[in-house]
């Protein structure tokens, strides 16, 4: 299930960026993407403007064009996320996730899901990531829930479990992008939200970087919301990290590092 990861060379820079429309409404959101048509082709509808808007948004950003990251963390028992998985199948997402803490079995009926949906709808099956450990955290907060692990080793082990689940890959901060490609190689999606221009706020963000320094270190999508959506010109903005995750490109590059 897992896909051989596209080298740098063969994906530019546009295919990384994922901007977040974490907004409140369809209207708010279409009139974002109309502002950003051109420039990015990843968008990301999370469950605030999921819950606004229903599905039909997913399918409205994609007559305009887009990609989207379904953004909606299933954890429940594994019957009630197969069917949730295939219900976003159906909408043509090209990305949805699941919480790694559900467990293999939930994963598994994730995949399950997302296959008979697609087939359903007559749509690609979607990549299924699983999220880690969120980036609003730091590791400090529920030490029974870490085990206590330190945070790389909990992010390693629920990476693990997601592979051996046969999901696409995980969702991480960048924080531990270089320690997981370490152990799951470069065919494993890592999908990295958290990330800041050097220059801005880090919001509720606790573990953070630079588009630049992500993709440097390996990342294969890398998120951004406010940094680009509350900015003054969103399309500036955008196009400045596109710039920032071309240089982060071309410095791994040139470091002689495997290009994931």
């Amino acid at each position: 299930m897992t896909p051989d990861a596209p080298a740098p060379s063969t994906r530019p820079a546009l295919d990384y960026l994922v901007v977040a429309l974490d907004m409140p409404s369809s209207d708010d959101a279409i009139e974002m993407a109309t502002r950003l048509e051109g420039t990015v082709r990843w968008l990301k509808v999370g469950l605030e403007l999921y819950v606004s808007a229903g599905p039909s948004i997913v399918l409205a950003l994609r007559r305009l064009g887009f990609e989207i990251f379904l953004d909606l963390k299933f954890h429940d028992i594994p019957n009630t996320v197969a069917g949730a998985s295939a219900a976003a199948a159906r909408t043509g997402a090209g990305i949805i996730n699941v919480h790694a803490g559900g467990g293999i079995d939930m994963m598994k009926a994730a995949l399950e899901g997302a296959a008979r949906g697609a087939k359903e709808g007559g749509t690609t099956p979607p990549k299924i990531l699983a999220v880690t450990v969120l980036t609003s955290l730091t590791g400090l907060e529920l030490p029974d829930y870490y085990q206590p692990r330190p945070m790389g080793e909990r992010v390693v082990y629920l990476a693990e479990s997601t592979r051996e689940a046969g999901l696409d890959g995980v969702v991480c901060s960048p924080k531990e992008i270089e320690i997981l490609r370490a152990v799951v190689g470069p065919a494993f999606l890592l999908l990295t939200p958290g990330l800041r221009f050097a220059d801005g706020g880090r919001d509720d963000q606790k573990r953070v970087a630079t588009p630049q320094a992500a993709a440097r270190s390996g990342s294969d999508y890398l998120v951004m919301g406010r940094p680009i959506t509350g900015a003054t010109d969103p399309t500036a903005a955008a196009a400045r990290a596109l710039l920032e995750i071309q240089g982060g490109l071309a410095a791994r590059a040139t470091a002689g590092k495997n290009p994931y």
